[in-house]
C-alpha cells in the first residue's frame, strides 16, 4: 500500500500562495509504484516559455528551493519542486518501515515529476536544476526529455575525489559511519548531525555502496538501460563552489565525465565573488542571492531556449 502523507487539499481546491505575479499550487504526485509525493508548482502571470524541475539535495525538503522557484516562475519558467519519498511532506509516519532506495528517487519520484510537467506542458522544453544528488539522479532517468540542465554542487561521491585528510573522512563515511548508524537507528539520522532531514535506510545504504565504488553512481547506471548518462545530449552547466566541502572540484568533474553525450561546461564560484567569506554547499539558495546568483541561474536557463548563432 502507498505510504500515508500529511493531509492537504487537492490542487483544484488548494489555497494558492501568491508572491507578486507568481502563484504556488500544492500538488500530490503519484509514482508508478503508487507512492504519493508532495510537490509545489510555481507559475508566473506571463505565458510559460519552458518548465523547470528542481531536483533536491540529499535529505533536503523542497521548501529550501521555493524562493528560487518563484524567481524562475516570474520569468516565464513554470517550476516544480518535490519532496522525495521519506523526505519533508513525503515522509510516512514510520521512516523505519519505508522501503526505498536512492535509485527510487530518480526512477520513480523524479520520473513522476517529469511526467507531471510533460502532461501539463507537452509543447514546452523541460529544464533541470539539480542540487547535489539532484544533479546525479538526472543520469538515471530513462529517456528523460530534458532540454538543458544546471547543476549546483553536484558531484561523484567516491572518496578518492576529496583532497588530503578529507578523503579518509569520506571513506569512513561510506564504509563505517553510514552502515553503523543505519543499523543502530533503522534510518540515517542526518537531522541529529545537522545535515538535513533523516533518510530512509535503503536510500542511505545504496548511497554508501555508490560511494565505495570507483565510478560512484555509474556503477549502478551500468546495470540499467537507456539512462540519462548515455542519452542526454543537451547543454549541461555545472557550478563548482570553491569552499564546498561536500562537492570539491575533482568530484564535480568526475560526475560530469559520466554525462558522455552532453555539451558540458564547468563554472567556478567563490564566496568573495558574492561578497562573503563562506558560501558552502547550501549558500547558493539563500534569498539574499535573488538578484545575483538566482538571476544568473535564471538567465542561463533562458539562454538555452535560444538557438546558438
Amino acid at each position: 500500500m502507498p505510504a500515508a502523507l500529511p493531509a492537504f487539499a487537492p490542487e483544484a481546491t488548494a489555497r494558492a500562495a501568491a508572491t507578486g505575479s507568481v502563484v504556488r499550487r500544492r500538488l500530490r504526485l503519484t509514482a508508478d509504484d503508487g507512492f504519493h509525493l508532495a510537490a509545489d508548482l510555481f507559475q508566473g502571470a506571463a505565458p510559460a516559455r519552458a518548465t523547470v524541475l528542481i531536483a533536491s539535495a540529499m535529505g533536503v525538503p523542497r521548501r529550501l528551493y521555493a524562493g528560487l522557484a518563484e524567481t524562475l516562475a516570474a520569468a516565464g519558467l513554470t517550476t516544480l519542486t518535490l519532496d522525495y519519498r521519506g523526505i519533508g511532506e513525503s515522509r510516512p509516519p514510520s521512516l523505519r518501515r519505508l522501503r526505498a532506495r536512492l535509485s527510487d528517487w530518480a526512477e520513480l519520484d523524479l520520473a513522476a515529476a517529469v511526467r507531471e510537467l510533460r502532461g501539463r506542458h507537452p509543447e514546452l522544453p523541460l529544464l533541470w536544476l539539480g542540487h547535489s544528488v539532484g544533479g546525479q539522479l538526472l543520469g538515471l532517468l530513462p529517456d528523460a526529455p530534458v532540454h538543458a540542465a544546471l547543476l549546483i554542487g553536484s558531484q561523484s561521491g567516491h572518496w578518492r575525489h576529496w583532497p588530503g585528510s578529507r578523503r579518509w573522512l569520506m571513506a569512513s563515511l561510506w564504509w563505517l559511519a553510514i552502515p553503523a548508524l543505519v543499523a543502530a537507528r533503522g534510518y540515517l539520522p542526518l537531522s541529529a548531525l545537522g545535515q538535513g532531514e533523516d533518510v530512509p535506510a535503503g536510500v542511505a545504504r545504496q548511497w554508501a555502496s555508490w560511494g565505495r565504488a570507483r565510478d560512484y553512481i555509474g556503477s549502478y547506471a551500468r546495470t540499467r538501460k537507456a539512462t540519462g548518462f548515455e542519452h542526454f545530449r543537451g547543454r549541461l552547466r555545472a557550478i563548482a563552489i570553491s569552499d564546498d566541502q561536500f562537492a570539491p572540484r575533482p568530484a564535480v568533474e568526475a560526475l560530469l565525465a559520466l554525462y558522455r553525450g552532453a555539451a558540458v561546461e564547468l563554472a567556478s564560484l567563490s564566496p568573495h565573488q558574492v561578497g562573503l567569506r563562506q558560501l558552502g554547499h547550501f549558500g547558493f539558495f539563500r534569498p539574499r542571492f535573488r538578484a545575483t546568483l538566482w538571476a544568473d541561474a535564471r538567465d542561463w536557463l533562458l539562454s538555452t531556449l535560444t538557438p546558438a548563432t
